[in-house]
């Protein structure tokens, strides 16, 4: 199904996308269902909903703008395929339509905006889940909610497999995000256990691309910050030493991942880590940004984030096996991409 999608960058990757759940016989699964989406202006939301109007699903969509932007979907609400109601997932009423899936990925997951706002950060993670898991059961809808490798903490065990429990501090300045999404994933599994509820729970580690925000300077997130930093001839921030390492996935391979992940039934109640294990130093991830942009800023490093993790890197091997699925865009790829989208945007 075509979308008035206009974006060269994003449409050229989400045509891939389903062109790869079409051959591995997944597409089908989405035609007609009609899918909320919490956080749908967001990015990895607004990426799921072109997807899946490309697929042929109807979306529900509900955002309250706090973090995404209306831009995102904007070309959307020029079709019949698409619904946006702006208001806060903490007050979600019920829905007129009969939901099939529910995807719950309304968050602050931007370090430097979960600080400023931690009890909103906190109530998305507890009311939000709590209401958006409600109407997936009186739907009897699959429930998919996206959650993050901060739950590991400053893990010990590196590649971090979904055995793993975390070293997570309950009362650090991040636990409102860690331990607001630790308990969401307690409460998915609860509506597993006493309702039979479809539940799926992803553990997403660092994922970049397009419509990530790169305007905002507080918004924190590394690899556009450097981009815009780069492209600008700013000081490109680097945060302590830069040593301690992150794995970026780039946006379509996680969007990919997801969809399979829903679509087969037989993974009720299972949870993946979603992300892509090439491990990269900040420091390193910052020089690259620097070669690939042809830019001459210098970097400057500034004082450690509290309770930031050393070291982030996923094992997939679960994921692999299960979804039969595994990255495809290297890290240089998915920054000269992001490059790409951004570069225009500055004028």
């Amino acid at each position: 199904m075509s979308t008035p999608l206009e974006d060269p960058v994003v449409k050229m990757d989400i045509s891939a996308i389903v062109e790869a759940l079409e051959e591995k016989g997944y597409a089908d699964f989405f035609k007609e269902k009609t899918v909320l989406i919490t956080g749908v202006a967001g990015f990895l939301g607004s990426w799921l909903a072109d997807t899946l109007v490309a697929l042929g699903s109807h979306i529900v969509g509900v955002d309250n703008l706090s973090t995404g932007s209306l831009n995102n979907v904007k070309h959307l609400l020029k079709t019949k395929h698409f619904r946006f109601i702006e208001a806060d997932v903490t007050k979600l009423e019920p829905l007129e339509e009969k939901i099939d899936l529910v995807l719950h990925l309304a968050a602050r997951p931007s370090p430097d905006d979960y600080l400023r706002h931690p009890v909103e950060t906190l109530l998305t993670s507890s009311e939000g889940t709590l209401k958006a898991l409600e109407v997936a059961r009186r739907n009897d809808a699959v429930f998919l909610f996206t959650s993050t490798s901060e739950v590991y903490g400053d893990a010990e065990v590196i590649p971090t497999p979904e055995t793993y429990w975390g070293k997570v501090n309950p009362i650090g300045p991040r636990s409102c995000y860690d331990e607001g999404k630790r308990y969401a994933e307690a409460l998915c599994m609860a509506y597993l256990r006493q309702y039979g509820l479809d539940v799926k729970i992803s553990r997403i580690f660092n994922t970049y691309g397009p419509r990530l925000d790169w305007k905002n300077p507080g918004y924190g997130r590394v690899v556009v910050k450097f981009i815009a930093q780069a492209l600008k001839g700013e000081p490109i921030t680097v945060h302590g030493d830069g040593l301690q390492t992150r794995s970026f996935c780039y946006v379509s391979d996680n969007i990919e991942a997801h969809l399979i992940f829903l679509a087969k039934k037989e993974l009720k109640g299972e949870v993946l880590n979603i992300g892509n294990p090439e491990e990269v130093t900040i420091l390193d991830l910052a020089k690259t940004v620097i070669e690939l942009t042809g830019s001459k800023s210098r970097i400057v490093h500034t004082p450690p984030r509290p309770d930031d993790p050393r070291r982030r890197k996923p094992d997939i091997t679960k994921a692999t096996k299960l979804l039969d699925w595994k990255p495809k865009i290297s890290l240089r790829e998915g920054l000269a991409k992001t490059i790409e989208w951004i570069k225009p945007r500055l004028k």
